[in-house]
């Protein structure tokens, strides 16, 4: 054998060496969901404009605030796998706020005078169990999960204080859904858009019960696990 044919079977020999792990590696399946995800998310609410919700805390509508800012928290475990489907069980705790300061008006000759509406704070939280369903793989997957709890929902002008109504517990329906994508083996890009279905509130006084609402809340941040 020359020393050319010697050099050539030896890189071929490194290259059959180093290739072989690589090609071995795209062959193997890719891994499954799980087995823990830990959600990062901050959110945007839309806060309803309903003049019952105004009524119940003696406000006027064009002083509810409407879109707020918030986070999302949460957790989930997979402890079942079936066919395509991959169970999880976890928890969220969401909370969001929104306010709103009223622009003073101004007259014809360039000053000021005082505004008569007032300044209102808004604000939701949420911590509650969830089932999801998962569909993927461990590279990335998208889910829809739901889950039963009580809520609390304030609304607060800046002239007075809270009303009891502002922090009653009401039973609140949440569903959704969204996706993650892991950009390294544990940290992924995430979103998720839910829905709060809260039950109605209790009449305060001569005030009505806050009206039976549907939150939307959108969340996008980082996944680990």
């Amino acid at each position: 054998m020359t020393a050319r044919m010697k050099r050539v079977a030896m890189l071929s020999f490194l290259a059959s060496v180093l290739l072989s792990p690589s090609a071995a590696r795209a062959q193997e399946p890719p891994p499954k969901i799980g087995p823990f995800v830990v959600d990062f998310h901050a959110s945007v609410p839309r806060f309803p404009s309903d003049p019952l919700l105004a009524e119940s805390r003696d406000v006027m509508q064009v002083e509810l605030p409407g879109r707020g800012l918030g986070i999302q928290l949460g957790v989930t475990v997979y402890p079942l796998h079936w066919r395509a489907v991959t169970f999880g069980v976890g928890g969220e705790l969401a909370t969001s706020r929104s306010r709103k300061t009223p622009a003073t008006p101004k007259v014809a000759s360039g000053t000021t005078q005082a505004s008569t509406l007032r300044a209102t704070e808004e604000q939701f939280t949420s911590l509650a169990p969830q089932l999801s369903f998962n569909f993927g793989n461990g590279h990335g997957w998208s889910y829809i999960s739901g889950g039963l709890a009580r809520s609390t929902w304030s609304l607060v002008p800046a002239d007075r204080l809270a009303f009891p109504s502002d922090a009653e517990k009401l039973k609140t329906i949440n569903y959704g859904g969204g996706a993650r994508w892991f950009i390294k083996p544990h940290l992924a890009f995430s979103f998720d858009v839910r829905f709060y279905a809260i039950n109605p509130g209790a009449p305060y006084l001569d005030f009505p019960g806050s009206p039976r609402t549907t939150l939307m809340v959108i969340g996008a941040g980082v996944s680990m696990k």
